[in-house]
């Protein structure tokens, strides 16, 4: 049967298909992080660690969060009053979230509570979000080509950090224009069906952007990045790992580049080779890398999805209820379901 003339065929990505895809690349990563593993002679390092450092890496990590709340408040303060706790809880809830739910939904899920929670609109807490990832992003490719000087770096990873890199620039060129050409962005979005969410949206990044709290968001990124540091170098300790500082540094930006697109829940296999990809530049062998890579990803991780669980408690949400908020974020994102 033929198509009506002007007809369009569009074929739709399956839904299944790209959480396939990050499970498959986590699952290869396991393999080969754990492929000759020798367990019996691996564990009892790790249960012998200095569990006083352990417990200082754990803290601090749980306290870098803490810094990344204080940020969104300061972006936020301009378009609307958003509590301390509140944007840690949300925050909170979006990591636990991210460690069931595929793609990340946590992001979604922690701008739309901090939204309700504030009565600020969804797409202005959304968008508030991006403006973290690029500040991220911006220190973690500075960081990255500071480790450059220290160790020579896999070629697939500069590649990388040069992808991230152009993609960062990019939304930083737009995000700017947002910010300090608001005619120019008006403009633009007034030929959208988005126009009046969009207009909001525009509205509330040029008084980000143009607020002094902005530039204490800017110096507060810096920070939060660094003290992600910390409980690196006090598990390096704990484990009694003879590597130099740098290879501090080097873990967390070769980590945090190759953990940048959705992988499987909780970054699980990924975390994990980069790690060890990280330690091995420093001449580690395999086995004990992939040690310090296992008790690094649960320091990481396990307190998260701990905080998280009490966070959701204290909102009263059920781990079911996170796929309802996660379907109400996205719903969010439509036209017609915008608060405007």
């Amino acid at each position: 049967m033929s198509r009506p003339s002007g007809a369009v065929s569009r074929r739709k990505v399956p839904s299944w298909l790209i959480p396939t895809v990050g499970y498959t690349i986590s699952a290869a990563s396991l393999l080969w992080v754990y492929w000759g593993f020798d367990w019996k002679h691996e564990l009892p390092k790790l249960v012998s660690s200095n569990w006083h450092w352990v417990t200082l890496a754990i803290l601090c990590d749980v306290a870098t969060y803490f810094c990344q709340g204080w940020r969104w408040k300061l972006l936020l303060k301009p378009v609307g009053t958003a509590k301390f706790f509140h944007s840690v809880q949300a925050i909170f809830v979006g990591l636990f979230a991210n460690s069931i739910l595929p793609l990340r939904s946590g992001e979604i899920i922690r701008a739309y509570l901090l939204g309700r929670w504030a009565d600020i609109r969804f797409l202005v807490t959304l968008s508030s979000t991006v403006i973290e990832r690029i500040l991220d992003g911006i220190f973690l490719v500075l960081g990255f080509y500071a480790i450059t000087f220290l160790v020579e770096v896999p070629r697939y990873l500069r590649d990388a950090s040069l992808v991230l890199a152009l993609f960062v620039g990019v939304l930083s060129v737009l995000m700017g224009i947002v910010m300090y050409r608001k005619q120019h962005a008006h403009a633009a979005v007034s030929r959208s069906r988005w126009a009046d969410p969009l207009w909001h949206v525009v509205e509330a990044l040029h008084a980000m952007g143009n607020s002094p709290s902005f530039i204490a968001a800017v110096a507060v990124s810096a920070l939060y990045l660094a003290s992600q540091l910390v409980p690196i170098y006090a598990l390096i300790k704990g484990l009694d790992l003879d590597v130099p500082l740098g290879a501090v540094a080097a873990l967390l930006m070769i980590t945090r580049i190759g953990t940048v697109l959705p992988q499987a829940p909780s970054n699980v296999g990924g975390f994990q080779f980069f790690a060890v990809v990280a330690l091995r530049l420093f001449g580690v062998d395999k086995g004990p890398a992939a040690g310090f890579a296992t008790i690094l990803f649960l320091v990481t991780t396990v307190p998260l999805w701990v905080g998280g669980a009490v966070a959701c408690a204290l909102a009263g949400f059920r781990i079911k209820d996170l796929q309802h908020h996660a379907k109400a974020g996205f719903a969010a994102v439509e036209p017609r379901g915008v608060k405007v």
